[in-house]
C-alpha cells in the first residue's frame, strides 16, 4: 500500500481554519453579552424618564392644588368681607355723627342695628353664638371662671351667668363661653326633714 504524506500547505489551512472557529466562540459571547447591556441600559433609560414625568407631574399637581386653595380662600374671604361692607357704612355714619345733635338712645338704637346686621352676615357664613345661660354646662365649648350655690339639685351643673359669649365657626370652636356654673351641694346638715334645724339644744 502507498503512504500519502499531506502537503505542507494542507496543514497549515487546516490549523487555520481550526484556530479561526474555535476564536469566533469568544466573539460571539461578547457580542451576546454587548446586546443586553444594551437592552438593560435602554430599559433603565426608559424607567429613569417615567420616573422623571411621574415627579414632574406631581410637582405641578401640588402647586396646582395650593394654588386653588388659596385661590379659594381669598374667594372664601372675600365673600365674607362683603356680607359686612353695609354694616361697616351704618358704624362709619354713627362713628362720625355730631354728639350735639344725636341724643345717647338713638347712638345705642344704631349700634344695636349694626350688631344685628353684623350677626346676620356672619351667621350667613356658618358663625353661631355660644350663649349657654340656663343650659347644661358642657366643657367642650364651655369654660367655668366660677360656681355659684344652685337653689336645687335640679339646677346643678346649670349656667348661671355669662361674662363672655362664645363663638362656634362651621363645627371648629373659636371661643369658649366664659360662664359661672351652679353647683348643689345639698341640703344643710343641721337641717331636719322640714329644712329646719333639729332642735338640738333648744329649750321647752
Amino acid at each position: 500500500m502507498r503512504n500519502e504524506t499531506p502537503h505542507p500547505d494542507s496543514v497549515h489551512l487546516a490549523a487555520d481554519a481550526e484556530l479561526a472557529d474555535t476564536g469566533s466562540q469568544p466573539s460571539e459571547a461578547a457580542s451576546d453579552a454587548a446586546a443586553v447591556f444594551s437592552a438593560f441600559e435602554a430599559a433603565l433609560n426608559d424607567q429613569k424618564e417615567k420616573y422623571l414625568r411621574l415627579a414632574a407631574e406631581y410637582d405641578n399637581f401640588r402647586k396646582r392644588a395650593v394654588r386653588d386653595r388659596q385661590e379659594a380662600e381669598i374667594k372664601g374671604m372675600g365673600m365674607l368681607i362683603r356680607g359686612l361692607l353695609d354694616a361697616l357704612d351704618d358704624l362709619g355714619r354713627f362713628a362720625h355723627v355730631d354728639p350735639s345733635t344725636v341724643d345717647a338712645v338713638t347712638v345705642v338704637t344704631g349700634a344695636e342695628l349694626v350688631e344685628k346686621k353684623l350677626l346676620k352676615s356672619l351667621a350667613g357664613h356658618g358663625l353661631e353664638i355660644v350663649n349657654p345661660v340656663d343650659h347644661p354646662f358642657d366643657p367642650a365649648v364651655h369654660e367655668a371662671l366660677t360656681t355659684v350655690p344652685a337653689a336645687s339639685e335640679a339646677e346643678d351643673h346649670l349656667v348661671a351667668q355669662v361674662y363672655q359669649v362664645g363663638y362656634v365657626f362651621n363645627g371648629q370652636l373659636l371661643r369658649a363661653a366664659r360662664v359661672v356654673v351652679k353647683q348643689w351641694t345639698g341640703a344643710r346638715a343641721d337641717a331636719g326633714p322640714d329644712g329646719q334645724g333639729d332642735g338640738a339644744g333648744s329649750g321647752g
